[in-house]
Protein backbone atom coordinates (compact mmCIF):
# COMPACT_ATOMS: atom_id res chain seq x y z
CA UNK A 1 0.00 0.00 0.00
CA UNK A 2 1.21 3.51 -0.80
CA UNK A 3 1.89 6.21 1.79
CA UNK A 4 3.94 9.40 1.65
CA UNK A 5 6.41 10.80 4.14
CA UNK A 6 8.51 13.93 3.72
CA UNK A 7 7.67 14.02 0.03
CA UNK A 8 8.80 10.44 -0.53
CA UNK A 9 6.72 7.42 -1.51
CA UNK A 10 6.55 4.71 1.13
CA UNK A 11 5.40 1.20 0.19
CA UNK A 12 3.92 -0.24 3.38
CA UNK A 13 3.34 -3.98 3.74
CA UNK A 14 0.40 -5.30 5.83
CA UNK A 15 -1.53 -2.02 5.77
CA UNK A 16 -4.87 -1.00 4.24
CA UNK A 17 -5.59 2.39 2.60
CA UNK A 18 -7.04 4.80 5.15
CA UNK A 19 -5.40 3.21 8.18
CA UNK A 20 -2.97 4.85 10.58
CA UNK A 21 -0.11 2.44 11.29
CA UNK A 22 3.33 2.44 12.82
CA UNK A 23 5.76 0.98 10.28
CA UNK A 24 9.43 0.01 10.37
CA UNK A 25 11.60 1.02 7.42
CA UNK A 26 13.33 -2.06 5.98
CA UNK A 27 15.16 -0.59 3.00
CA UNK A 28 15.40 2.46 0.74
CA UNK A 29 15.86 2.21 -3.01
CA UNK A 30 15.98 5.04 -5.56
CA UNK A 31 13.95 7.37 -3.41
CA UNK A 32 11.30 4.78 -2.50
CA UNK A 33 11.02 3.68 1.13
CA UNK A 34 9.97 0.09 1.86
CA UNK A 35 8.38 -0.43 5.26
CA UNK A 36 6.44 -3.08 7.18
CA UNK A 37 3.54 -2.50 9.54
CA UNK A 38 4.43 -3.31 13.14
CA UNK A 39 1.35 -1.79 14.85
CA UNK A 40 -2.09 -0.77 13.62
CA UNK A 41 -3.12 2.41 15.45
CA UNK A 42 -6.42 3.10 13.66
CA UNK A 43 -7.60 -0.06 11.85
CA UNK A 44 -9.78 -0.16 8.79
CA UNK A 45 -13.21 -1.74 9.00
CA UNK A 46 -11.93 -4.05 6.25
CA UNK A 47 -9.11 -5.54 8.33
CA UNK A 48 -9.48 -9.21 9.18
CA UNK A 49 -7.47 -11.68 11.23
CA UNK A 50 -4.81 -13.56 9.28
CA UNK A 51 -4.53 -17.26 9.92
CA UNK A 52 -0.89 -18.35 9.65
CA UNK A 53 2.05 -16.54 8.10
CA UNK A 54 0.95 -13.57 6.00
CA UNK A 55 4.46 -13.30 4.53
CA UNK A 56 4.28 -16.81 3.05
CA UNK A 57 4.14 -16.56 -0.75
CA UNK A 58 0.72 -15.63 -2.11
CA UNK A 59 -0.69 -14.34 1.18
CA UNK A 60 0.23 -10.65 1.39
CA UNK A 61 -3.37 -9.33 1.01
CA UNK A 62 -4.86 -11.90 3.40
CA UNK A 63 -5.38 -9.25 6.11
CA UNK A 64 -7.82 -7.38 3.83
CA UNK A 65 -11.50 -8.34 3.58
CA UNK A 66 -12.01 -9.96 0.20
CA UNK A 67 -14.55 -7.44 -1.13
CA UNK A 68 -12.06 -4.66 -0.37
CA UNK A 69 -9.28 -6.59 -2.11
CA UNK A 70 -11.33 -6.49 -5.31
CA UNK A 71 -11.81 -2.73 -4.96
CA UNK A 72 -8.09 -2.22 -4.33
CA UNK A 73 -7.17 -4.23 -7.42
CA UNK A 74 -9.57 -2.19 -9.53
CA UNK A 75 -7.86 0.92 -8.16
CA UNK A 76 -4.45 -0.55 -9.09
CA UNK A 77 -5.61 -0.96 -12.71
CA UNK A 78 -7.15 2.51 -12.79
CA UNK A 79 -4.04 4.10 -11.28
CA UNK A 80 -1.78 2.45 -13.87
CA UNK A 81 -3.96 3.70 -16.69
CA UNK A 82 -4.16 7.22 -15.27
CA UNK A 83 -0.39 7.50 -14.74
CA UNK A 84 1.05 5.50 -17.63
CA UNK A 85 -1.64 5.44 -20.31
CA UNK A 86 -2.93 8.92 -19.38
CA UNK A 87 -6.42 7.49 -19.61
CA UNK A 88 -9.00 7.68 -16.79
CA UNK A 89 -11.15 4.63 -16.02
CA UNK A 90 -13.98 6.07 -13.86
CA UNK A 91 -16.28 3.06 -14.35
CA UNK A 92 -13.80 0.42 -13.20
CA UNK A 93 -14.88 -0.05 -9.58
CA UNK A 94 -14.20 -3.72 -8.88
CA UNK A 95 -12.96 -6.94 -10.48
CA UNK A 96 -14.51 -10.39 -10.86
CA UNK A 97 -13.80 -12.39 -7.71
CA UNK A 98 -12.86 -15.98 -7.05
CA UNK A 99 -13.19 -18.47 -4.26
CA UNK A 100 -10.25 -17.81 -1.98
CA UNK A 101 -9.19 -21.33 -1.06
CA UNK A 102 -7.93 -24.19 -3.20
CA UNK A 103 -8.00 -22.09 -6.36
CA UNK A 104 -4.48 -22.73 -7.61
CA UNK A 105 -3.72 -25.33 -10.32
CA UNK A 106 -0.11 -24.35 -10.98
CA UNK A 107 2.65 -23.49 -8.54
CA UNK A 108 6.41 -23.32 -8.21
CA UNK A 109 7.72 -24.53 -4.86
CA UNK A 110 11.07 -25.34 -3.26
CA UNK A 111 12.43 -28.25 -1.23
CA UNK A 112 14.81 -28.52 1.70
CA UNK A 113 15.46 -31.34 4.18
CA UNK A 114 12.21 -33.14 3.47
CA UNK A 115 10.08 -29.99 3.45
CA UNK A 116 8.38 -28.52 0.39
CA UNK A 117 7.05 -24.99 0.53
CA UNK A 118 6.90 -21.46 -0.80
CA UNK A 119 9.47 -18.79 -0.04
CA UNK A 120 8.58 -16.12 2.50
CA UNK A 121 8.32 -12.73 0.82
CA UNK A 122 11.76 -11.25 0.14
CA UNK A 123 13.66 -14.28 1.48
CA UNK A 124 14.73 -17.82 0.65
CA UNK A 125 13.18 -19.14 3.85
CA UNK A 126 10.70 -21.96 3.31
CA UNK A 127 7.17 -21.58 4.66
CA UNK A 128 4.27 -24.02 4.84
CA UNK A 129 2.03 -23.70 1.73
CA UNK A 130 -0.95 -24.87 3.79
CA UNK A 131 -1.14 -21.50 5.62
CA UNK A 132 -1.87 -19.64 2.37
CA UNK A 133 -4.96 -21.66 1.44
CA UNK A 134 -4.06 -21.60 -2.25
CA UNK A 135 -3.75 -25.37 -2.71
CA UNK A 136 -6.25 -28.18 -2.27
CA UNK A 137 -5.88 -30.36 0.85
CA UNK A 138 -5.18 -33.36 -1.40
CA UNK A 139 -2.39 -31.40 -3.10
CA UNK A 140 -0.82 -30.56 0.25
CA UNK A 141 -0.88 -34.26 1.18
CA UNK A 142 0.97 -35.15 -2.03
CA UNK A 143 3.57 -32.43 -1.49
CA UNK A 144 4.19 -33.66 2.06
CA UNK A 145 4.61 -37.22 0.77
CA UNK A 146 6.99 -36.11 -1.99
CA UNK A 147 9.07 -34.15 0.51
CA UNK A 148 9.36 -37.16 2.82
CA UNK A 149 10.23 -39.42 -0.14
CA UNK A 150 13.01 -37.11 -1.33
CA UNK A 151 14.43 -37.03 2.19
CA UNK A 152 14.12 -40.81 2.66
CA UNK A 153 15.82 -41.50 -0.68
CA UNK A 154 18.51 -38.91 0.11
CA UNK A 155 17.85 -36.88 -3.01
CA UNK A 156 19.25 -33.40 -2.51
CA UNK A 157 19.97 -30.49 -4.78
CA UNK A 158 16.33 -29.88 -5.72
CA UNK A 159 16.41 -26.45 -7.36
CA UNK A 160 12.65 -26.08 -7.75
CA UNK A 161 9.45 -28.05 -8.04
CA UNK A 162 6.73 -27.36 -10.64
CA UNK A 163 3.21 -28.50 -9.83
CA UNK A 164 0.31 -28.77 -12.29
CA UNK A 165 -3.12 -30.26 -11.73
CA UNK A 166 -6.43 -30.22 -13.58
CA UNK A 167 -9.58 -28.42 -12.47
CA UNK A 168 -11.20 -31.41 -10.68
CA UNK A 169 -7.89 -32.12 -8.93
CA UNK A 170 -7.81 -35.81 -9.91
CA UNK A 171 -4.70 -35.44 -12.10
CA UNK A 172 -1.52 -34.03 -10.60
CA UNK A 173 1.95 -33.92 -12.13
CA UNK A 174 5.21 -32.72 -10.59
CA UNK A 175 8.43 -31.73 -12.34
CA UNK A 176 11.67 -31.49 -10.38
CA UNK A 177 14.63 -29.34 -11.38
CA UNK A 178 17.64 -31.00 -9.73
CA UNK A 179 21.29 -30.01 -9.68
CA UNK A 180 22.75 -33.46 -10.41
CA UNK A 181 21.53 -36.84 -11.73
CA UNK A 182 19.67 -38.94 -9.13
CA UNK A 183 17.65 -42.14 -8.91
CA UNK A 184 14.05 -41.00 -8.43
CA UNK A 185 12.45 -44.32 -9.32
CA UNK A 186 11.30 -45.09 -5.76
CA UNK A 187 9.76 -41.67 -5.06
CA UNK A 188 6.32 -42.45 -6.61
CA UNK A 189 6.07 -45.61 -4.49
CA UNK A 190 6.19 -43.49 -1.34
CA UNK A 191 3.60 -40.98 -2.61
CA UNK A 192 0.65 -43.04 -3.81
CA UNK A 193 -2.12 -42.47 -6.38
CA UNK A 194 -2.46 -38.73 -5.76
CA UNK A 195 0.60 -38.19 -7.96
CA UNK A 196 -0.22 -39.07 -11.58
CA UNK A 197 3.10 -38.00 -13.12
CA UNK A 198 6.69 -37.29 -12.09
CA UNK A 199 9.45 -35.91 -14.30
CA UNK A 200 12.82 -34.27 -13.73
CA UNK A 201 15.51 -32.32 -15.53
CA UNK A 202 18.55 -30.25 -14.69
CA UNK A 203 21.65 -28.56 -16.08
CA UNK A 204 23.05 -32.02 -16.84
CA UNK A 205 20.28 -32.92 -19.35
CA UNK A 206 18.75 -31.17 -22.34
CA UNK A 207 15.38 -32.91 -22.12
CA UNK A 208 13.01 -33.85 -19.33
CA UNK A 209 12.98 -37.47 -18.13
CA UNK A 210 9.78 -39.26 -17.10
CA UNK A 211 10.05 -41.16 -13.81
CA UNK A 212 6.46 -42.40 -13.62
CA UNK A 213 3.00 -41.75 -15.03
CA UNK A 214 2.31 -38.91 -17.45
CA UNK A 215 3.78 -35.39 -17.40
CA UNK A 216 0.48 -34.00 -18.73
CA UNK A 217 -2.87 -33.24 -17.13
CA UNK A 218 -6.12 -32.85 -19.07
CA UNK A 219 -9.14 -30.62 -18.62
CA UNK A 220 -12.55 -30.32 -20.20
CA UNK A 221 -13.30 -26.60 -20.20
CA UNK A 222 -16.81 -25.24 -20.78
CA UNK A 223 -17.04 -22.08 -22.90
CA UNK A 224 -20.17 -19.94 -23.14
CA UNK A 225 -20.59 -18.41 -26.61
CA UNK A 226 -23.75 -16.38 -27.06
CA UNK A 227 -26.57 -18.52 -25.69
CA UNK A 228 -24.73 -21.80 -26.27
CA UNK A 229 -22.31 -23.74 -24.11
CA UNK A 230 -19.43 -25.54 -25.82
CA UNK A 231 -16.61 -27.63 -24.41
CA UNK A 232 -13.01 -28.20 -25.35
CA UNK A 233 -10.37 -30.63 -24.12
CA UNK A 234 -6.92 -29.26 -23.30
CA UNK A 235 -3.82 -31.22 -22.37
CA UNK A 236 -0.81 -29.47 -20.86
CA UNK A 237 2.60 -30.53 -19.75
CA UNK A 238 3.52 -29.80 -16.16
CA UNK A 239 6.10 -27.29 -17.46
CA UNK A 240 3.71 -25.45 -19.80
CA UNK A 241 2.25 -22.06 -18.92
CA UNK A 242 -1.46 -22.10 -18.10
CA UNK A 243 -3.83 -19.79 -16.25
CA UNK A 244 -3.74 -20.95 -12.65
CA UNK A 245 -7.23 -20.36 -11.19
CA UNK A 246 -9.56 -23.38 -11.47
CA UNK A 247 -12.65 -21.37 -10.50
CA UNK A 248 -12.32 -18.41 -12.89
CA UNK A 249 -10.85 -20.22 -15.90
CA UNK A 250 -14.17 -20.83 -17.77
CA UNK A 251 -15.33 -17.26 -17.01
CA UNK A 252 -12.11 -15.73 -18.32
CA UNK A 253 -12.14 -17.82 -21.51
CA UNK A 254 -15.81 -17.08 -22.20
CA UNK A 255 -15.21 -13.35 -21.79
CA UNK A 256 -12.28 -13.33 -24.21
CA UNK A 257 -14.30 -15.35 -26.77
CA UNK A 258 -17.18 -12.87 -26.47
CA UNK A 259 -14.88 -9.94 -27.30
CA UNK A 260 -13.47 -11.44 -30.52
CA UNK A 261 -14.93 -9.91 -33.69
CA UNK A 262 -16.23 -11.97 -36.65
CA UNK A 263 -13.51 -12.80 -39.16
CA UNK A 264 -9.96 -14.19 -38.95
CA UNK A 265 -8.23 -14.51 -35.58
CA UNK A 266 -4.53 -14.37 -34.74
CA UNK A 267 -3.80 -15.77 -31.27
CA UNK A 268 -0.35 -14.58 -30.17
CA UNK A 269 1.47 -15.98 -27.12
CA UNK A 270 -1.09 -18.78 -27.48
CA UNK A 271 0.31 -21.11 -24.83
CA UNK A 272 -1.41 -24.51 -25.02
CA UNK A 273 -4.33 -22.95 -26.90
CA UNK A 274 -6.62 -21.70 -24.13
CA UNK A 275 -8.18 -18.94 -26.26
CA UNK A 276 -7.47 -20.07 -29.83
CA UNK A 277 -8.77 -23.61 -29.28
CA UNK A 278 -11.79 -22.22 -27.41
CA UNK A 279 -12.67 -20.15 -30.48
CA UNK A 280 -12.32 -23.21 -32.70
CA UNK A 281 -14.57 -25.18 -30.33
CA UNK A 282 -17.18 -22.44 -30.74
CA UNK A 283 -17.18 -22.93 -34.51
CA UNK A 284 -14.81 -20.15 -35.52
CA UNK A 285 -12.44 -20.69 -38.44
CA UNK A 286 -9.34 -19.02 -39.91
CA UNK A 287 -7.51 -19.05 -36.56
CA UNK A 288 -3.71 -18.79 -36.40
CA UNK A 289 -2.25 -19.71 -32.99
CA UNK A 290 1.40 -18.79 -32.38
CA UNK A 291 3.55 -19.94 -29.45
CA UNK A 292 7.33 -19.76 -29.11
CA UNK A 293 7.90 -22.09 -26.16
CA UNK A 294 8.71 -25.65 -27.24
CA UNK A 295 6.77 -27.43 -24.50
CA UNK A 296 3.65 -25.29 -24.75
CA UNK A 297 3.71 -25.43 -28.56
CA UNK A 298 3.63 -29.24 -28.48
CA UNK A 299 0.47 -29.14 -26.38
CA UNK A 300 -0.97 -26.41 -28.60
CA UNK A 301 -0.64 -28.60 -31.68
CA UNK A 302 -2.21 -31.57 -29.92
CA UNK A 303 -5.11 -29.48 -28.62
CA UNK A 304 -5.74 -27.89 -32.04
CA UNK A 305 -5.63 -31.17 -33.97
CA UNK A 306 -9.33 -32.15 -33.50
CA UNK A 307 -10.42 -28.94 -35.26
CA UNK A 308 -8.55 -29.59 -38.49
CA UNK A 309 -8.12 -26.62 -40.79
CA UNK A 310 -10.13 -24.29 -38.51
CA UNK A 311 -6.99 -23.53 -36.50
CA UNK A 312 -3.32 -23.57 -37.50
CA UNK A 313 -0.92 -24.08 -34.60
CA UNK A 314 2.63 -22.79 -35.05
CA UNK A 315 5.75 -22.89 -32.92
CA UNK A 316 7.38 -19.55 -33.64
CA UNK A 317 8.41 -16.39 -31.83
CA UNK A 318 5.72 -13.73 -32.05
CA UNK A 319 8.12 -11.20 -33.57
CA UNK A 320 9.25 -13.68 -36.25
CA UNK A 321 5.67 -14.59 -37.15
CA UNK A 322 4.58 -10.97 -37.41
CA UNK A 323 7.65 -10.06 -39.44
CA UNK A 324 6.53 -12.24 -42.34
CA UNK A 325 2.85 -11.29 -42.44
CA UNK A 326 1.19 -8.35 -44.15
CA UNK A 327 -1.88 -6.38 -43.08
CA UNK A 328 -4.93 -8.31 -41.92
CA UNK A 329 -7.43 -5.45 -41.52
CA UNK A 330 -10.49 -7.65 -40.88
CA UNK A 331 -8.83 -9.76 -38.15
CA UNK A 332 -8.95 -9.75 -34.36
CA UNK A 333 -5.62 -10.26 -32.61
CA UNK A 334 -5.72 -11.97 -29.21
CA UNK A 335 -2.53 -11.33 -27.21
CA UNK A 336 -1.61 -12.84 -23.84
CA UNK A 337 2.05 -11.86 -23.33
CA UNK A 338 4.25 -12.51 -20.27
CA UNK A 339 4.39 -10.06 -17.39
CA UNK A 340 6.82 -7.84 -19.30
CA UNK A 341 4.13 -7.16 -21.92
CA UNK A 342 4.69 -6.91 -25.65
CA UNK A 343 8.10 -6.00 -26.97
CA UNK A 344 8.26 -2.74 -28.92
CA UNK A 345 9.03 -4.82 -32.01
CA UNK A 346 5.90 -6.93 -31.51
CA UNK A 347 3.70 -3.91 -30.81
CA UNK A 348 4.98 -2.11 -33.91
CA UNK A 349 4.40 -5.19 -36.05
CA UNK A 350 0.88 -5.70 -34.72
CA UNK A 351 -0.03 -2.12 -35.58
CA UNK A 352 1.51 -2.71 -39.01
CA UNK A 353 -0.85 -5.67 -39.53
CA UNK A 354 -3.74 -3.25 -38.87
CA UNK A 355 -6.14 -5.70 -37.18
CA UNK A 356 -9.69 -4.47 -36.74
CA UNK A 357 -9.56 -5.26 -33.02
CA UNK A 358 -7.06 -6.35 -30.36
CA UNK A 359 -8.09 -8.33 -27.28
CA UNK A 360 -5.27 -8.03 -24.74
CA UNK A 361 -5.04 -10.38 -21.73
CA UNK A 362 -2.51 -9.11 -19.17
CA UNK A 363 -1.16 -10.18 -15.80
CA UNK A 364 0.51 -6.81 -15.16
CA UNK A 365 -1.48 -3.57 -15.10
CA UNK A 366 1.57 -1.34 -15.65
CA UNK A 367 2.84 -3.03 -18.82
CA UNK A 368 -0.73 -3.27 -20.11
CA UNK A 369 -1.20 0.48 -19.61
CA UNK A 370 2.11 1.15 -21.41
CA UNK A 371 1.12 -1.02 -24.39
CA UNK A 372 -2.41 0.41 -24.54
CA UNK A 373 -0.92 3.91 -24.68
CA UNK A 374 1.25 2.84 -27.62
CA UNK A 375 -1.76 1.37 -29.42
CA UNK A 376 -3.92 4.44 -28.80
CA UNK A 377 -1.17 6.66 -30.17
CA UNK A 378 -1.18 4.44 -33.26
CA UNK A 379 -4.86 4.82 -34.04
CA UNK A 380 -6.72 2.48 -31.68
CA UNK A 381 -9.37 3.26 -29.10
CA UNK A 382 -9.92 1.45 -25.79
CA UNK A 383 -13.40 -0.04 -25.98
CA UNK A 384 -13.59 -2.41 -22.99
CA UNK A 385 -11.63 -3.26 -19.86
CA UNK A 386 -12.24 -5.44 -16.82
CA UNK A 387 -10.31 -7.33 -14.16
CA UNK A 388 -10.29 -10.93 -12.93
CA UNK A 389 -8.89 -11.92 -9.55
CA UNK A 390 -7.01 -15.05 -10.55
CA UNK A 391 -4.80 -14.84 -7.44
CA UNK A 392 -6.86 -13.95 -4.34
CA UNK A 393 -4.93 -12.59 -1.33
CA UNK A 394 -2.03 -11.51 -3.55
CA UNK A 395 -1.21 -8.21 -5.23
CA UNK A 396 -1.69 -9.70 -8.70
CA UNK A 397 -4.68 -9.04 -10.95
CA UNK A 398 -5.51 -10.21 -14.48
CA UNK A 399 -6.93 -7.63 -16.88
CA UNK A 400 -8.73 -8.06 -20.21
CA UNK A 401 -8.87 -5.06 -22.56
CA UNK A 402 -10.30 -4.64 -26.05
CA UNK A 403 -9.10 -2.01 -28.50
CA UNK A 404 -10.58 -1.18 -31.90
CA UNK A 405 -9.02 0.55 -34.91
CA UNK A 406 -10.61 3.95 -35.41
CA UNK A 407 -12.25 5.26 -38.55
CA UNK A 408 -10.00 8.30 -38.29
CA UNK A 409 -6.99 5.99 -38.47
CA UNK A 410 -8.40 4.41 -41.62
CA UNK A 411 -8.86 7.78 -43.28
CA UNK A 412 -5.49 9.24 -42.37
CA UNK A 413 -3.40 6.15 -43.08
CA UNK A 414 -5.24 5.11 -46.20
CA UNK A 415 -6.20 1.50 -46.93
CA UNK A 416 -3.17 -0.77 -46.64
CA UNK A 417 -0.79 1.91 -45.35
CA UNK A 418 1.56 0.61 -42.62
CA UNK A 419 1.79 2.00 -39.12
CA UNK A 420 4.70 4.27 -38.27
CA UNK A 421 7.96 2.67 -37.21
CA UNK A 422 7.90 4.24 -33.77
CA UNK A 423 4.22 3.66 -32.94
CA UNK A 424 3.35 7.30 -33.46
CA UNK A 425 0.39 8.13 -35.66
CA UNK A 426 -3.09 9.25 -34.71
CA UNK A 427 -4.28 9.26 -31.13
CA UNK A 428 -7.69 7.63 -30.63
CA UNK A 429 -10.15 9.33 -28.31
CA UNK A 430 -10.46 7.65 -24.90
CA UNK A 431 -13.63 5.56 -24.87
CA UNK A 432 -14.46 2.37 -23.04
CA UNK A 433 -17.19 0.34 -21.37
CA UNK A 434 -17.08 -1.75 -18.21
Amino acid sequence: MIARHGGQIVLVAAAIPGELVRARVERVSKGVIYARTVEVLQPSADRRTVQGDWLCGGNVYAHVAYSRQLEIKAAVIADAFARIARLPLPNLKTVTGSEERGYRMRARLHARNGRIGFYREGTHDLCDPAVTGQLLPETLDVLDAVGRALYRERIGGVLSLELAENMPGDQRAIHLEIAAPADLSRVPDHVGPGLTGLTYAGPFARVSAVVAGSPTVTDRVLVVSGDRERSMTLQRDVRAFFQGNRYLLPTLVSRVVSLVEPGPVVDLYAGVGLFGVALAACGRRAIAAVEGDRVSAQDLKANAAPYGSAIEAMREDVETYLGRHAAVPDATFVVDPPRTGMSREAATAIVGCRPRAIVYVSCDAATLARDVRRLIDSGYVLEHIEGFDLFPNTAHVETVAKLRRTERDEAERGVGAPASEELGGVQGSPSFTH
